[in-house]
């Protein structure tokens, strides 16, 4: 492939205008500048856990990361489903170590169950993939107490993240990637009404808000595994064609379908930040296109250092991580 440059401020406004960037043409564009891909065995003996990994994203990521060598543990709600995933990953690469794993990412139960019996087995973690993500269009309250999408996208990787920071540790220099949205450039992190009980419930706005809360998470644990040869990113993908839009967004997918990138496209980044030593150091940023993009475009939503401790508190309390 004939490597060209991007002019960062081509690049800038491509972002800016949202459909150049985001499109599968932004996506196209920007492959034609990278130099550094990882290495072909970049992952070998590895252990990299995916959630929501049954599909979209999540199924690419997976298939990205087994061809670079990683065992990858398929977090999944469905293990027949995960199952079957598995066999269609199989089929595009053959030999990869998969191994399907049951974990409810929405339940703080499930999460701490999956989290003692895989600290039992003795593993290193190389890598972590929050990836699972729910956008519902009725508010709804997981058995547990809390709102389900902030459950499924802010509560549950905060703790398996927190139950797992050790495995993290031992398997140094290891990753943590949070896969958040370009929805979450349209809201401010909502400290003031975290669970969404407030107001008219929208579901692409309580996705957008918990999207928000992510990156803040990943920069807050970035500080907080600073020094630890763990390094702690968000990213997004761009506009992906997977069953999760298509059934959560008919109207944006029937608009966009043309432009909208593949499921591996999408998760080209996650499998970078993965893989790759550009992101091994440093930590914290926000990626999207294998570049470190900024965390909002207009001074509307600022979030103070308050906020953003009421946050990771918040956290703590509801999952009892500490």
């Amino acid at each position: 492939m004939t490597r060209v440059r991007l002019v960062p401020f081509l690049d800038d406004a491509m972002d800016r205008l949202v459909v150049p960037g985001y499109s599968r043409a932004g996506y196209a564009v920007r492959r034609r500048t990278w130099s550094d891909d990882p290495a072909p065995d970049a992952l070998q003996g590895k252990h990299v856990l995916v959630t929501g990994a049954n599909s979209g994203l999540g199924k690419a990521t997976v298939a990205g990361l087994a061809r670079l060598g990683a065992t990858v543990h398929m977090l999944v709600r469905n293990p027949e489903r995960g199952a079957a995933a598995r066999d269609e990953v199989l089929d595009d690469v053959p030999g990869a170590d998969l191994q399907v794993e049951q974990c409810d990412v929405s339940s703080l139960a499930a999460v701490r169950g999956f989290a003692d019996g895989f600290r039992a087995r003795g593993l290193a973690v190389h890598g972590l993939v929050h990836n699972a993500g729910v956008l519902s269009a009725d508010r709804q309250v997981t058995d547990e107490g809390h709102e389900l999408t902030f459950a499924t996208n802010v509560l549950g990787p905060f703790l398996l993240t927190a139950l797992l920071a050790d495995q993290l540790r031992a398997g140094a220099p290891s990753r943590v990637v949070w896969v958040s949205s370009g929805g979450m450039y349209t809201q401010r992190l909502p400290a003031d009404d975290l669970e969404y009980e407030r107001g008219e419930y929208k579901g692409a706005t309580a996705y957008a808000r918990t999207k928000r809360m992510q990156v803040v998470l990943a920069e807050e644990w970035a500080r907080a595994l600073r020094g630890d040869g763990v390094a702690v990113h968000s990213m997004h993908p761009g506009w992906v064609d997977t069953p999760g839009i298509a059934a959560s967004l008919p109207r944006f997918y029937r608009l966009t379908k043309p432009l909208l990138r593949t499921p591996a496209e999408g998760a080209d980044t996650i499998v970078w930040l993965c893989a790759a030593d550009v992101p091994a150091a440093q930590s914290g940023g926000f990626w999207q296109d294998r570049r470190r993009r900024p965390t909002r475009y207009t001074p509307g939503f600022p979030e103070i250092p308050a906020d953003r401790q009421y946050l990771w508190r918040t956290c703590e309390r509801l999952t009892a991580a500490t």
